[in-house]
């Protein structure tokens, strides 16, 4: 399992929709359940998902054979929403690759228990290398300003659908409506 601590260029619009748990006593690493809940008409399963802090993934793995777009009403999902804590010191930020999910670890106040909030996350395209590693935060933005890199540029204008060289906050904005620069060149 590929973990790591802090990475690349992080985009936050679904932070609402953390999962938020007690963190367990040490020594127990599962923290959450699994659940099932019954489709509406109108759901999707993308809705359901950012509903329960689920990812793409994660709600197409755990339901096999149901549609993305068209459950159906009455269909049961299963929301996959227990974790196993990846391994390492509970404190900050921590991404988890193969499962896609970052895990925050706030600092507990005195005389609190102490919290872990998780999210899915995307790490791009499969065939970019994604840096692993330990880095600090450096910078934060709500609703940031993306400049696309020149790789990104050149390879939308082959595909015939050229983008512009600065993309302002709003819903066409690929990092969301919050981002962190870290301390890896680039990110």
């Amino acid at each position: 399992m590929r973990i790591v601590s802090i990475v690349g260029l992080i985009g936050f619009a679904a932070l609402a929709n953390a999962e938020i748990y007690e963190l367990p006593p040490e020594g127990f690493d599962v923290i959450g359940s699994v659940s099932t809940i019954t489709v509406r008409h109108e759901d999707t399963l993308i809705d359901i998902a950012r509903r329960h802090g689920l990812g793409y993934e994660d709600i197409v793995r755990a339901n096999p054979g149901v549609s993305i777009w068209v459950p159906g009403e009455g269909t049961e999902v299963v929301l996959p929403t227990q974790y196993v804590l990846p391994p390492g010191p509970r404190e900050g930020v921590v991404l988890n690759l193969a499962e896609y999910r970052m895990y925050y670890y706030p600092k507990a106040k005195a005389g609190e228990p102490a919290y872990v909030m998780t999210y899915p996350i995307s790490i791009g395209r499969m065939d970019w290398e994604t840096p692993l590693g330990s880095t600090k935060v450096i910078a934060k933005a709500r609703n940031p300003t993306w400049y696309p890199p020149q790789s990104v540029l050149d390879e939308h204008e082959a595909d015939g659908d050229p983008l512009p060289r600065i993309v302002p906050p709003g819903p066409e904005n690929p990092p969301g409506a919050f981002a962190m620069r870290l301390g890896l060149p680039g990110y």
